[in-house]
């Protein structure tokens, strides 16, 4: 019989997965709330209209859905065939009508939902790859794509902003950027203060002698690391700085 609950009992990845369950409705109340001809309008990713980030979040569901399987059947299940078949794929999507194109990322979500709901257990640490040719335990496509929803429903930019994205999130995408940066080395002598209530936080090149530093809340940092942020965020920061480029 089909799973109505989640199968797995750990704790964390059941917190995962209700982060990424969030950001997916955060996504939804973002695409509903923009009209058809709303969609042709640009995002705040360069050459990228709002159709494209919609097809791209819809394919990647699909994507990490087959990583999902992958791990459950023990049959190999790529991502994608390449990563031009991935681009030619999003191309496509952004041509489609909106509401072909507002049904691909509901149909999507509900099926990678379904596909972690009905994991057994011991599937969650199977080995998979990434597009990239990382292996991961399935587990980790929960922040995949929690990372995709919360971070492209700011994209769509029509009113998300980093403050309404969970700090854990927020957190946990700075530890990808700056891991990013460390192993280009991009990040050298830079290092991020993230200013909060329990005091300051750092990440990014610690163990420089003399660095340069941007300071402000998590959401200004994570925005600007992220290369999302806009005058007021950089006014915010008081910084001249470009951040070093994360993907």
């Amino acid at each position: 019989m089909v799973a109505r609950v989640d199968l797995v009992s750990d704790r964390d990845i059941l917190d995962e997965l209700l982060l990424a369950r969030r950001g997916t409705a955060f996504f939804a109340r973002q695409l509903n709330q923009l009209t058809d001809i709303g969609l042709d309008g640009e995002s705040l990713l360069p050459g990228w209209t709002r159709r494209y980030v919609v097809a791209h979040v819809g394919y990647n569901a699909r994507a990490l859905a087959r990583l999902v399987e992958w791990g459950r059947t023990g049959i190999e299940m790529p991502m994608y065939d390449s990563v031009d078949a991935r681009d030619t794929e999003i191309r496509f999507g952004a041509t489609l009508s909106p509401i072909a194109l507002r049904n691909l990322f509901d149909h999507s979500a509900v099926h990678l939902n379904v596909e972690w709901r009905d994991l057994a257990p011991s599937s969650w640490l199977a080995p998979v790859r990434t597009i990239q040719g990382r292996e991961i335990p399935v587990s980790e496509t929960v922040w995949m794509r929690s990372r995709e929803v919360w971070l492209h429903a700011i994209d769509l930019d029509n009113g998300a902003s980093f403050s309404q994205v969970p700090p854990a999130v927020l957190s946990r995408l700075l530890r990808d950027i700056t891991g990013a940066w460390s192993a280009r080395g991009s990040d050298a002598g830079l290092i991020l203060e993230v200013t909060g209530p329990d005091g300051i936080t750092e990440y990014g090149d610690l163990g420089a002698s003399a660095p340069a530093r941007v300071s402000g809340t998590l959401a200004d940092i994570a925005a600007w690391a992220s290369g999302r942020d806009r005058p007021e965020v950089t006014a915010r920061l008081r910084t001249d700085l470009v951040a070093p480029r994360w993907i």
